[in-house]
């Protein structure tokens, strides 16, 4: 959570010379070079059902990014954040066990405070986003705990992610390419190591001992280390009402699931 964090507080920084959809274009097109050449996966020695798994990981995981950048060009870091964790907040609701009627609400409440409706000065665009991408995530967190349950290590990533890059080349690469520059590449290899490939491949290893609502439950934290993030880096200086609604979002992830250790899996062949 906390490499994921910094690499989207870095990421911003790149916003005027690429635009979001460009900065998350460079990070998700060297990732998938860089696990590509590391990892070397063989997709044949996939099964059929296996390796549509890890495409559909991929295509997920592109829109998760993308929507997520432009969501964060438009608003917060934290309230960003925080209408994303929705996504794993309904999975860890769907999965768990009691609560799935109050946290719901809990969550809704901190969503209000965090957009504040009544004053007309949220960012339906940014919000619209944010929800987008909470939608992918919540898929990606159910996909990459499938993909991980099959496959040894992170060759799954490694075939998922050529296939988020190749996505995200089809989608916004030809717009981008104009203004490529050979340090802002260097800066994009960079910022791929630090986001997606290190806690896309801590994610994958966490899933396979954790159950899908235990990782949502841990994610809580995510938007409270976003508003931290934002205040720290880019001077974000949330209110009174922005720090209650994330705490409102992060008290529904714990408690929609407190608990989580996995029945033990096979090991993959």
């Amino acid at each position: 959570m906390l490499c994921v964090q910094l690499g989207l507080a870095v990421s911003v920084g790149l916003f005027d010379r690429v635009g979001p959809e460009g900065a998350a274009w460079l990070r998700l097109a060297w990732a998938g070079v860089l696990l590509a050449v590391v990892v070397r996966p063989r997709p044949s020695s996939f099964r059929r059902r296996t390796l549509a798994a890890c495409v559909a990981l991929g295509v997920v995981t592109a829109g998760m990014t993308m929507l997520f950048m432009a969501a964060a060009a438009r608003l917060p870091l934290g309230t960003a954040s925080a209408l994303e964790f929705l996504g794993p907040l309904t999975v860890a609701i769907t999965r768990g066990r009691g609560g799935r009627k109050l946290w719901p609400v809990v969550a809704a409440i901190g969503v209000v405070l965090l957009t504040r409706p009544w004053q007309g000065g949220a960012d339906l665009a940014g919000v619209g986003y944010a929800l987008a991408s909470a939608v992918c995530w919540a898929g990606y967190i159910l996909l990459t705990q499938r993909v991980g349950d099959e496959v040894s290590g992170v060759r799954g990533l490694a075939v998922s992610m050529p296939v988020a890059g190749i996505a995200a080349t089809l989608v916004c690469g030809p717009g981008v390419f104009a203004h490529l520059t050979w340090p802002l590449l260097l800066t994009g290899l960079g910022l791929a190591i630090l986001l997606p490939v290190v806690p896309f491949s801590l994610e994958m290893l966490a899933l396979r001992r954790l159950t899908a609502s235990a990782f949502g439950t841990l994610m809580s934290l995510e938007p409270a280390i976003a508003l931290i993030i934002g205040a720290a880096l880019l001077r974000q200086q949330p209110d009174a009402a922005a720090v209650a609604g994330v705490a409102f979002v992060v008290a529904a992830g714990v408690g929609a699931e407190r608990t989580g250790a996995r029945q033990p899996v096979a090991e993959p062949a």
